[in-house]
Formats: structure tokens, sequence, C-alpha cells
């Protein structure tokens, strides 16, 4: 599409030669939504509208990077697009979420939600609201739905394995992820999922937070409360002080189980979308490695 048909300052096509800048670097200030279409594409004629509008409606909350797959085939190949639509999200420099094929707009808005993206003004804000958010069962099914409608589709799989892990379920998560082919096990939401997955397995039998808690309150020295700690605290939202419990283990007994706090910082960091807080807990752990 060419930018004539997309006038709007929030949407604009991305080429090659420009990618960088206007999409990676972008996305450090502003989500880009990519979108990746081509114009003997019948879904796409319905979902790009629909992303127009809500790029327009949402006025700057993200920005709309609409790639023809036919003129950037070099692009199309580094996202490693096997079907049209596919919708990436890119923030903070790096692939945060995406999905494949044309969905409704409930689901559009759903989507840019449960990524933090609301729109900027307040009638848009009443719009969103009135549209039914998708749980994370009704994601699960929706995704089971296309996949019995569409096998060959592998990348659905991959969407199946991360709605899975949003509702909690980690052995189903963990199977549908090995099952992945070559190409979409190095993906990185997968790589993504499987730092998630290696955390949430760590809290199997493990004790409660409070306990948790009680335990390193009793003995600052309990490595391995202050580890599972560290995890819950990850997994239940409060990220900087669940990193500093692996750095307080890492200051004070760095080869505790095989140097098991720094695999823990590593591991977190691969599942974050905050740039800026892992780069300052990577200079922190930097500090006391080397």
């Amino acid at each position: 599409m060419s930018s004539a048909q997309t006038p709007s300052e929030h949407v604009f096509d991305a080429t090659t030669a420009g990618f960088e800048n206007d999409v990676i670097q972008a996305s450090l200030e502003t989500p880009i939504l990519v979108d990746l279409w081509a114009e003997w594409c019948g879904p796409c004629k319905t979902l790009g509208p629909m992303l127009e509008k809500l790029a327009v409606e949402y006025n700057g909350a993200f920005r709309l990077a609409k790639i023809d797959v036919d003129a950037e085939k070099d692009l199309a190949a580094m996202f490693g697009v096997r079907s049209i639509p596919t919708v990436i999200l890119i923030k903070d420099g790096q692939m945060a979420d995406g999905f494949a094929g044309a969905v409704p707009e409930g689901q559009l808005r759903e989507f840019l939600a449960r990524n933090g993206i609301q729109p900027a003004d307040g009638e848009a804000g009443a719009t969103a609201a009135e549209a039914a958010p998708e749980t994370a069962e009704d994601a699960i099914n929706r995704i089971q739905q296309a996949i019995a409608a569409e096998p060959g589709r592998a990348e659905l799989k991959l969407d199946l394995a991360l709605a899975l892990m949003r509702a909690g379920q980690v052995d189903p998560a963990q199977a549908e992820l090995n099952a992945l082919p070559a190409n979409l096990a190095t993906d990185p939401r997968a790589v993504r999922l499987r730092s998630q997955l290696d955390l949430a397995r760590a809290l199997t039998g493990a004790p409660s937070l409070a306990e948790l808690r009680q335990r390193v309150e009793t003995n600052g020295d309990d490595w391995e409360a202050r580890d599972l700690l560290g995890v819950r605290l990850l997994i239940e939202g409060d990220v900087p002080t669940g990193l500093d419990q692996f750095l307080d283990v890492l200051k004070r007994q760095r080869d505790w189980n095989d140097g098991q706090a720094k695999k823990r910082l590593l591991a977190a960091f691969a599942t974050l979308d905050d740039a800026e807080l892992v780069g300052t807990y990577r200079r922190k752990m930097a500090s006391l490695v080397f």
C-alpha cells in the first residue's frame, strides 16, 4: 500500500533501508505494530483497514508500519513469515507479541490492551472499554479452533503455547513449545516463553510468598528461600524486588547451587520487556561477576 493510501501520520510504509531507524529505534519511544501484507491477500484487505483505523483512533499510542511482503522480501524473510496477514508488535527494540490471520476488531483492541497500549484520548478509551476483553481461556479456544481449521499453520501452535502460559497451564504450554518446528523454536517469542517456563517450574511445590518472606527474615543466609522468593516476586509482578533477591545471593554467595543466581538473572532478563530495567540490572550483575 502506497503512502498516498495511508495518509495518517500514525501509519507508514516500512522498507528494508529504513527499518532500523523507522521501526527498531522508533520502538524505543513508541510501540510499532508491523502489518505484513500483500495486494493479492484477501484477509489482508479486511485486517489492514481495521489496523489503520485503530492507529488513527489511538492517536499516537502506537504507530502502524505496513510491509508489502512482495516489495520487501528481505523483511518478510527476517520475520520468518509463513502466511499473511501477520502482525508483529515491536516494543523497546524487540519483538514483544504478534498473531497471524485476520481477527475481529474486538480482539485487536484486546491484543493492544494486553500489551499496555491504550487509546490516547478519552472518547477512544470509552470505545475500547466497551469491547469485551478476551480471557486467556477464550484465546485458547479461539486458537485451537484456528488450528483445527488450518492444521498446517505451525505459527498458530506458538500462539497456543503463549496463550496456555498466560492461563497458567505450564505443562500444556511446555508440550506445545516442545512440538514447534525448528524455524519457530528460535522465534524470539518462543525463546522468551522457554525462559518463563523455566522460572515457573522452579515454583513447583514451593512455599507461598508469605512463607518465603518469613524464612528470609528469619535467616538472611537461607539462599534457597531467597532464590524462590525472587522467582515468586518475578512471577507475581514485583520485578525489581525479585531481581534484587538474585543479586543479593550473587553478591554474598555467588557459587551457591552452581551459580544459580546468575542463571536466574539471565533467565529473568529474557522474559522482560523493560529494556531500561534490564540494562540497569545487567550492569549491577556485571559489577558483581567481573
